[in-house]
């Protein structure tokens, strides 16, 4: 299979990477949100309240978080493609044994397991397209990848609701869970396509007799550091929409379920539009930052108009889209302002290192949503989104001027 994807002209062997890196972001996002359309059926069933719902994913995110840093550096040790195929499998095994589980607690763990899955995908994913992939053709596919894991996300709670009016949250989460072990077994299939260099072999291919460096030396950098802050900022905002804009919709806002999950498929679909513009931009464009900073600004102001007074519900409707397709135009140059920061033979290193800053962020994030959702604030759900993203826009800026 080698040989043969070996003697494909570049275009299709580049088609060919993308298609299965996106593959597993897509798997990543659809399972990270398999939980969203679940909380008000789990929270009745468990016994449990929204805050020790959000503490699953809390769990969660601190598991991909700290393993994402573990996870670079593994990537440049070992190779991406053995990392991403390991974590796909732990990721999607631990979220179906999650639907078997009898009781909350025995979840949380096995939770942490799927944290620890989750934590391979973006210094994996990144690494190799950055490897894989000529430089012209980059920024799309930086856009590629975001995209599959938008629909990831759009596709999360139509599935995993859908399977829980059926047949309840447990059936949802384990058929989910068993669907991406059956996603992960196609990618080893084709994993020549995945195949990326480790740092040794980078440097040798180079000719290069230096070490690598460090990872005390990236972490050190000025501009990784700035990045970590920006993906921290980013998803203290972005996790309090997708993961409890559908409750929030319905407690504060009397959308109906159908209509809330709409509503938020469509936000993950804007995401992915603008996903797929903000990919061409980036190719053509050389102020990266100033796409991202105005991203950021359009979002944070659709995202703190969205509890102020009591519109139609199609104006939040349409307020909530717009969030998505700002956020989506500003991925791609975020991500080359990144990939022109990480020095040769550490890409890994970087893109984990600056990757932890989102589930970092995502970490404590749930826990103060739920809260809000508890104390009958849902409308500050989005308020309480708007304001990292304001802040997000400063780190930004701060890329640019350190690299």
């Amino acid at each position: 299979m080698s040989v043969a994807a070996a003697r494909l002209p570049a275009p299709s062997r580049e088609f060919a990477t993308i298609s299965a890196v996106g593959t597993a972001h897509f798997t990543s996002h659809l399972l990270q949100l398999s939980f969203a359309p679940l909380f008000i059926a789990m929270r009745a069933d468990l016994g449990v309240s929204f805050t020790e719902l959000g503490l699953l994913l809390s769990v969660f995110y601190l598991a991909s978080g700290s393993g994402q840093v573990l996870a670079g550096i593994l990537v440049d040790r070992f190779g991406a493609h053995r990392l991403l195929l390991g974590g796909m499998a732990l990721h999607g095994g631990a979220i179906a044994a999650v639907g078997l589980a009898p009781t909350y607690w025995l979840m949380l763990p096995l939770v942490l397991l799927a944290g620890l899955g989750n934590a391979v995908y973006h210094p994996a994913d990144l690494s190799i397209l950055s490897h894989r992939i000529s430089p012209e053709r980059l920024g799309r596919a930086f856009a590629a990848h975001v995209i599959a894991g938008n629909f990831g996300f759009a596709a999360s709670p139509l599935v995993s609701g859908a399977l829980a009016l059926a047949f309840g949250w447990r059936v949802a989460l384990t058929t989910m869970g068993l669907a991406a072990l059956g996603l992960t077994l196609a990618l080893v299939l084709v994993r020549p396509v995945l195949h990326s260099p480790t740092s040794h072999e980078h440097a040798k291919a180079g000719g290069e007799t230096a070490p690598p460096l460090s990872f005390t030396r990236v972490l050190m950098m000025p501009v990784v550091l700035l990045a970590f802050l920006y993906f921290f900022l980013s998803s203290l905002a972005l996790v309090g929409i997708q993961n409890f804009s559908i409750a929030a919709l319905q407690e504060g806002f009397l959308f109906s379920a159908g209509f809330a999950t709409l509503t938020i498929t469509a936000y993950q679909l804007a995401t992915a539009a603008g996903v797929l513009a903000g990919g061409v931009l980036a190719d053509r464009a050389t102020h990266h930052h100033r796409i991202a900073m105005s991203g950021l600004a359009a979002a944070a102001v659709c995202a703190a108009l969205i509890p102020l007074g009591a519109p139609p519900a199609f104006v939040t409707a349409g307020l909530l889209i717009g969030i998505g397709l700002a956020i989506g135009l500003s991925m791609p140059s975020r991500d080359v302002l990144v990939r022109r920061a990480a020095p040769k033979g550490a890409t890994g290193k970087v893109f984990g290192v600056v990757y932890s800053g989102f589930d970092i962020g995502s970490l404590g994030a749930p826990l103060v949503y739920g809260a809000l959702m508890d104390h009958h604030f849902s409308r500050m759900v989005f308020l309480a989104a708007a304001v990292p993203l304001c802040l997000a826009i400063f780190t930004a800026l701060g890329v640019k001027r350190a690299y």
